[in-house]
């Protein structure tokens, strides 16, 4: 099969006809192989019926039916593990995604052998205040941190070699990071391109400004998982010595100060380098028993289911 179109929603029941028409006629007039797999999050609207109905009248559509809202990137996660096309396109169900940039994706996994893909949004119809702003100086944050230099992170719209998307683990709200996720589990040929951002046509946006928000902490998160996700003591062990460097060295010098150069002086419990020695010792205590602690659970942790699929439809 040559492509899989993995579609995550919530609530887009009236512009997935729409789109399952747009993305079929690209993909017969170029005549690929296909699946279209829609993972509903949990709608509340009747997105489900609208997906059984597209299902019955194209074998090519696929549906997941989350037991609840979980998230868009347990919705891609399930998409991802039942992918079965060389190559994996993600896009939204709002249509501000083209599906007329299928073909030049697919060829740029295909033909110049790009490990991803991720579309660039250069020209917004999103409010400039609440969107475009705060989704540029989150780029630029991304960007900073993680060394990969693309423009737009977020954009939903990207490609994916089958090999990236069954060897990552988007978890929690790491759908933003799925090109670091790729660079750090080795797919090193990352590339962009900039795709066409069409005005929303039906519903409102799912999603308001605590997402840049979260992303900023989710990019911490990140950054710490790439560096020392495998090696916690590596972090707080080396924190814990630096700290207990200092204190060990306050402590020698009251000692010393005390004993042989002042002994007639204030108390010790009188002099503040007593509390700073007392404090770091403390702390450094502290970030060793996080490093054991960090160490343990890396290697007693099971995975576990993180959403459950109440219904699968042509799989």
């Amino acid at each position: 099969m040559n492509i899989s179109v993995v579609i995550p929603l919530l609530n887009e029941q009236e512009s997935l006809t729409e789109l399952h028409d747009w993305i079929a006629k690209v993909m017969q007039s170029n005549r690929f192989s296909y699946e279209i797999i829609f993972i509903d999050d949990g709608s509340t609207d009747e997105s489900w019926s609208t997906i059984m109905q597209l299902s019955q009248k194209d074998s090519n559509v696929k549906g997941i039916r989350f037991l609840k809202n979980f998230g868009k990137s347990q919705a891609l996660h399930a998409g991802f593990t039942k992918a079965e096309g060389d190559v994996v396109i993600t896009m939204d169900a709002d249509l501000q995604d083209n599906p007329e940039e299928i073909p030049e994706l697919y060829n740029m996994i295909v033909v110049e052998k790009y490990d991803l893909v991720s579309g660039w949004k250069k020209k917004r119809y999103d409010s400039v205040i609440s969107k475009n702003l705060p989704s540029k100086l989150f780029n630029w944050a991304a960007r900073r941190t993680s060394g990969v230099k693309l423009n737009d992170f977020n954009c939903g719209l990207k490609s994916y070699n089958k090999n990236v998307v069954k060897n990552i683990d988007v978890n929690g709200e790491m759908h933003r990071y799925i090109p670091v996720l790729a660079k750090n589990a080795g797919f090193t040929k990352i590339g962009e391109k900039v795709v066409q951002h069409q005005a929303r046509k039906y519903g409102e946006t799912k999603f308001g400004m605590d997402r840049f928000i979260n992303g900023f902490l989710d990019l911490i998160t990140i950054w710490f998982l790439s560096r020392f996700g495998k090696r916690p003591m590596h972090l707080f062990g080396a924190l814990g010595v630096l700290m207990f460097i200092i204190g060990f060295a306050f402590a020698l010098y009251l000692g010393i100060d005390k004993l042989f150069l002042n002994p007639t002086g204030r108390l010790i419990t009188q002099r503040p380098q007593f509390y700073i020695a007392l404090t770091t010792m403390i702390l450094g205590s502290q970030f060793f028993v996080a490093g054991f602690l960090g160490e343990i659970i890396l290697r007693s942790k099971r995975d576990k289911n993180r959403y459950l699929i109440k219904q699968e439809l042509n799989f």
